[in-house]
């Protein structure tokens, strides 16, 4: 290794969506001019676009389009089965990343001759430098940043279960390596890449169990939604246990069998395969933070201000390696435009109460800003709304009336500060919730603006109308 220091104007540690946003925004104030070191391993933009948000979506849609048809909720429809190949459908995911990741990562980085890439891990030597290792340990180059964006993503997180390490598990990082559908699967967690990937399977025929340490499912929404949701997926087929730890786990001839123990005792769950999705945990373990001087929390997540700035002057962090409730790419590649923004001038601050998250199941969830019992717990009191789409007449057209829509309100100017939908398309719909509680919208200006009939959307007006009448003396479009 030449032990020359390469210096650079921002030196960026990963490279997934916070570091490419970063990058080009650097790119951009400077016109070209400023020079951007990216260090990192694995294939370019990280783990949404390779193993996260566009493999799941991709098969959520394909196991949807197998269901649907042996599922008509039309009067009318025939019931029609649905041929598939496997292998092919996970062919065709692993083809369709390939190619996003070449168009969207690979061949955008190429157009900006400013950025070197450097593959390897980043350790801290000092507050300014880093030392990139190659696969094998291997010291490769010593590089330094005037500026320092630290965005190494996260990886999932694998509880302590006696023989899971042994008896061998998927993950959402490794369930795309599959080539055949399992006949069971046993997924540990009831959060959201629990429930996609759990749905998905399950859509093309496995049998499967979630198993839940806590007593309702996607615990970041309201409950109303969570037992919704448990129960429309029990109509199709999933079985659950709540309140539930696995004891141990084990091989069970060509299987797995689970212990599981439950308020009613002790149960074996025997599956084909097992997928961990209790989370995911930041990738700091490496970096040596303490030889910059960056503080992390409990968790290792890199704590930051509101303008992505650490304990440590100069360096800043961004994406699913800082401390936050949630992992969501396009918060990542806004945390990383604001870090860049800041370290060259600008005073932006992110504003996570506003930021929105989803779940891709069918119907899909989606939420933003504070929960009924997270606002009381900081104010003691609000008003909600829940809204069934049984009263919503495009919801009764489609057949699709399980879904909810829930308002949270500040009952001291009738500000909206949450909203939480269940419901087909409600991560198109939940926009409509990030404007208003971005720029404090009241229930009345909900009411006030025009929602197009029949509609999902119109939903959104109809549960803000329900905090001023009862809905079912209303007629249609009545404002």
């Amino acid at each position: 290794m030449n032990s020359e220091v390469q210096k650079f104007d921002l030196m960026i540690l990963g490279r997934g969506a916070a570091a490419f946003s970063a990058a080009i925004k650097a790119s951009e104030l400077s016109n070209g001019e400023m020079t951007v070191a990216m260090i990192g391993t694995g294939p370019l933009g990280g783990t949404c676009v390779n193993v996260g948000c566009v493999p799941s979506k991709y098969l959520l849609e394909v196991s949807h389009s197998v269901f649907r048809p042996e599922h008509p909720r039309m009067a009318g429809i025939l019931t029609t089965r649905v041929k598939y190949d496997f292998l092919e459908v996970m062919d065709g995911l692993r083809s369709y990343v390939a190619h996003a990741r070449d168009s969207k990562y690979v061949r955008v980085i190429e157009n900006y001759s400013n950025v070197k890439l450097f593959t390897g891990l980043g350790k801290f030597v000092d507050k300014k430098t880093v030392m990139v290792s190659d696969s094998d340990g291997n010291d490769i180059a010593l590089v330094s940043g005037s500026n320092i964006l630290i965005a190494t993503g996260s990886h999932p997180a694998i509880p302590n279960i006696e023989g899971l390490k042994e008896t061998g598990f998927l993950t959402s990082d490794t369930i795309w390596e599959l080539n055949g559908l399992p006949e069971s699967v046993a997924i540990i967690g009831g959060g959201a890449i629990g429930l996609e990937m759990g749905q998905a399977l399950m859509h093309f025929g496995s049998k499967v169990t979630v198993i839940e340490a806590l007593d309702s499912l996607l615990p970041q929404t309201e409950p109303e939604i969570g037992s919704a949701m448990k129960k429309l997926l029990e109509e199709e087929g999933m079985n659950f246990y709540l309140r539930a730890r696995i004891s141990a786990v084990s091989s069970s001839g060509s299987g797995k069998s689970i212990d599981v123990i439950t308020h009613k005792g002790k149960e074996k769950v025997e599956v084909q395969e097992i997928i961990v999705a209790t989370g995911r945990q930041p990738n700091t373990q490496y970096l040596d933070l303490e030889a910059a001087g960056v503080n992390t929390d409990s968790r290792g997540q890199i704590v930051t201000s509101e303008s992505m700035k650490t304990s440590a002057a100069g360096i800043y962090a961004a994406g699913d390696c800082v401390s936050k409730k949630m992992f969501l790419e396009t918060l990542a590649a806004r945390e990383g435009v604001i870090a860049v923004s800041n370290m060259f001038g600008e005073d932006l601050r992110i504003d996570y109460d506003s930021a929105t998250w989803a779940v891709f199941t069918s119907p899909q969830v989606a939420g933003v800003g504070m929960t009924e019992n997270e606002f009381s717990k900081r104010n003691g009191s609000c008003s909600c709304r829940v809204f069934s789409l049984e009263n919503l007449t495009k919801a009764s057209i489609m057949g699709e009336t399980e879904g909810i829509i829930k308002i949270t309100v500040n009952p001291n100017n009738n500000t909206i500060v949450g909203m939480h939908i269940m419901a087909p398309n409600a991560t198109d719909i939940i926009t409509e919730g990030a404007y208003a509680v971005r720029n404090g919208y009241t229930i009345d200006d909900i009411i006030a603006t025009s929602h197009i009939f029949p509609s999902m959307s119109e939903g959104v007006k109809l549960a803000a109308q329900s905090f001023i009448r009862d809905l079912s003396k209303m007629a249609c479009c009545v404002e």
